[in-house]
């Protein structure tokens, strides 16, 4: 069966963009599974989460909790129900280290503060940068 041109071209975009961001999206996914190596996951979960992270970090018009439930059920579809839990949890940690904000230490805030002063910003906008 033909696809529409723009499914086609998403895809082309989604293998073009892992494989030229192959190193930062493997070490998202490397920092977020504390006990399984790369190479020892299932190709099938590993390939999901590789699409699903990229997604996260570079596609602007998805929610990455619309990515990260559409890697499960693709993950539960091939590769079976266990995978679908594996995938979350892994795409959840990922998800965490990139969109919870970090709390600065009271010497890089001072050191932001500085910085910023001429901008008359508040410690609250130094926290967010």
């Amino acid at each position: 069966q033909k696809q529409p041109a723009e499914v086609k071209e998403y895809a082309e975009w989604l293998v073009r963009g892992i494989y030229e961001h192959l190193a930062e999206v493997d070490q998202k996914i490397q920092e977020a599974s504390r006990n399984w190596r790369l190479e020892r996951m299932a190709n099938v979960d590993r390939n999901v989460l590789r699409l699903a992270v990229f997604e996260m970090l570079f596609e602007k018009n998805l929610a990455p909790p619309i990515i990260i439930n559409e890697a499960i059920e693709i993950a539960k579809k091939y590769s079976g129900q266990e995978a679908g839990v594996f995938v979350n949890g892994i795409l959840d940690g990922v998800y965490k280290r990139l969109y919870k904000p970090v709390e600065l230490g009271t010497e890089v805030l001072a050191e932001k503060k500085e910085e910023n002063k001429m901008d008359n910003k508040s410690e609250e906008e130094v926290k967010n940068e």
